[in-house]
């Protein structure tokens, strides 16, 4: 095995988690609508909006941040959630680059 493919390989590994995330609906739906609202979200509108209870919303949420998805910001007593997606698309997007390299090369 090449170094590329090695590397490659490494770059699979490192993006699993990421595409992990992104198999459960209800966390889609959470990235959907924190798109549409750049200010951010707080669990009740977002369980208001996606129809899931607070506890399972907050669980989605500890899911989204942890992957670097999003992130959560104070404001009074309300955390506000934000999309933080640049840094989980640029690996993937990095990903994809590097196998479409691979496979022109075949």
């Amino acid at each position: 095995m090449n170094k590329q493919t090695e590397h490659i390989l490494q770059q699979f590994k490192e993006c699993i988690p990421l595409m992990d995330v992104l198999t459960d609906e209800n966390r889609q739906a959470i990235i959907m609508l924190l798109a549409q609202h750049k200010s951010g979200l707080n669990v009740n509108t977002i369980s208001e909006h996606i129809n899931l209870s607070r506890p399972a919303v907050s669980h989605h949420l500890k899911v989204l941040k942890q992957s670097g998805y999003i992130q959560s910001e104070k404001k009074g007593v309300e955390n506000y959630y934000v999309l933080t997606i640049r840094k989980p698309l640029e690996q993937l997007k990095s990903l994809i680059a590097a196998v479409e390299a691979e496979c022109s090369r075949s």
